[in-house]
């Protein structure tokens, strides 16, 4: 057996935070069927899942073809009311022949394939693979995360741009009970990552596939937010510019880097281990604090313009001490004063 799962990650298209309640409404994708919510550590919501049949090849590194047969589950959640993703999961198992589609839809989340599995060339297939006509993951979850964003409550009117980004992962079983978990993270290229996972029996599927979406999360904030560093530090543009671009980080994202608080225990180490290699937390830290700094140093110079031009634009004049003038007649009384005849 193999467990195959891809997450897509994306700002949601809308002005402001989602209130919960509003979080629901949008991820209510299958009608008669609840949205999950919660509010501890964050705002967090989660779609009923959504079931796609499939029949169809499966990956080979090998050009095998293997036919496999079942439905995809599917579901999107929202963070914070702010970060959307849709993940997918299938666990691929060995079958023996095609059944009738009431046996594939019983079991969802299954795929059963039609001859002998292969786990090791379906899993270098499936993470690195790039064929059109073999299952296709990323097709099925984009297309969860598209309906979630045309939702016609919100506006499109993000307060930054951000790319979307693909985590595509596998997770086999250990072949020897009591060993620890382990995780091999690839960046594939700027927008996706692989991950090869090995757990044990009861960590697949919900527990891996919580620990997947948590780190695809993570890696999107961090992806986004180094985006932003490196076109404020190679784009050429006023202190103003540079701070109006780098500030919707801190006052919408930055409150939602929780690393591993959602993340099933028995999987906690492998956040601990990603913590000390490539140290996911050092390097959002250092980029948070590298906006900061641009923000109070821009800021300043705004301030010490202001000033500067307040002093100009300030009226100097000289005042003289001296008798004020007067009219003809307007002494009374006082020497050489002339009395009118009458």
């Amino acid at each position: 057996m193999l467990t195959v799962g891809e997450v897509h990650t994306s700002l949601l298209q809308h002005s402001t935070a989602l209130a919960q309640d509003q979080s629901a409404e949008v991820l209510s994708l299958v009608e008669g069927e609840a949205v999950l919510t919660s509010r501890r550590p964050s705002l967090y919501a989660v779609s009923p899942d959504v079931r796609t049949g499939v029949d169809c090849w499966l990956p080979s590194a090998k050009n095998r073809q293997l036919r496999a047969v079942g439905a995809v589950v599917t579901r999107a959640v929202i963070t914070g009311g702010r970060i959307v993703q849709a993940s997918s999961i299938i666990q691929v198992v060995a079958g023996e022949r095609r059944r009738p589609w009431s046996h594939y839809l019983a079991n969802p989340g299954v795929l059963e394939t039609v001859g002998k599995l292969d786990v090791d060339d379906l899993t270098n297939g499936f993470l690195h693979g790039n064929a059109a006509d073999v299952l296709n993951l990323d097709a099925i979850t984009g297309r969860v995360l598209d309906s979630v964003q045309m939702s016609d409550l919100l506006d499109r009117r993000p307060p930054l741009r951000a790319a979307r980004t693909r985590l595509r992962w596998t997770a086999r079983v250990h072949e020897q009970p009591g060993e620890n978990a382990t995780a091999d993270v690839a960046v594939d290229s700027p927008t996706l990552r692989t991950v090869r996972l090995t757990v044990s029996p009861q960590d697949v599927p919900a527990a891996v596939a919580g620990l997947c979406e948590d780190l695809a999360l993570h890696d999107w904030l961090l992806t986004m937010l180094s985006a932003l560093v490196e076109a404020a530090v190679t784009r050429a543009g006023s202190t103003q510019e540079h701070i109006e671009r780098l500030r919707p980080v801190l006052e919408h994202l930055l409150h939602l880097w929780l690393p591993g608080a959602r993340v099933d225990p028995r999987l906690r180490p492998i956040w601990d281990q990603l913590e000390q290699v490539p140290g996911f937390s050092r390097q959002w830290q250092s980029s948070v604090n590298w906006i900061r700094d641009q923000i109070t140093v821009g800021n300043m110079a705004i301030l010490r313009d202001l000033a500067g031009r307040a002093a100009v634009s300030q009226p100097c004049g000289h005042t003289t001490m001296g008798e004020p003038l007067s009219t003809a007649g307007s002494r009374r009384g006082g020497r050489g004063a002339q009395t009118p005849h009458g």
